[in-house]
């Protein structure tokens, strides 16, 4: 089962987040990256790096499953007269790699524009790695 099944399972009650995270771990995701002129850039985006938006303290990177989801991102804003780069990277280096990068909370949102098919993967130990996880107080105790 892909990761939009995984969703739209665990939205209507019948998921397992278990098996949620691994599939979205596993799931090669379309990120758009900001050109270098900064056109596409959010708040703390750096011209030529990855598209996120800061909200309640947490930079959000925008991910999604396939282009169709990242076209309907990019008409929601607008944009869709402009083209849009982006990289394929694996949840797992999303969470992995790129969030610990971050100066404070990082999480991941997934096909934000899809009304019935967005996820958002949450700053959370058994998401990001424990040392970025905003639920575990620096003793390594769960908060």
């Amino acid at each position: 089962m892909g990761l939009t099944e995984e969703i739209s399972d665990y939205r209507e009650g019948r998921g397992d987040p278990g098996r949620l995270v691994g599939s979205f771990r596993r799931t090669a995701l379309l990120v758009p990256v900001t050109d270098a002129t900064g056109a596409g850039t959010g708040a703390g985006d750096a011209a030529g790096g990855l598209m996120s938006a800061l909200s309640g303290g947490i930079r959000w990177f925008y991910a999604f499953t396939d282009e169709e989801s990242l076209f309907r991102f990019a008409g929601a804003r607008g944009e869709d007269g402009r083209e849009w780069p982006y990289l394929a990277l694996l949840g797992a280096r999303l969470v992995d790699a790129v969030v610990p990068q971050v100066d404070g909370p990082a999480g991941v949102a997934v096909n934000v524009a899809d009304r019935d098919g967005a996820m958002l993967f949450p700053p959370v130990a058994g998401i990001v790695p424990d040392a970025c996880a905003v639920d575990i107080a620096p003793e390594g105790t769960v908060a």
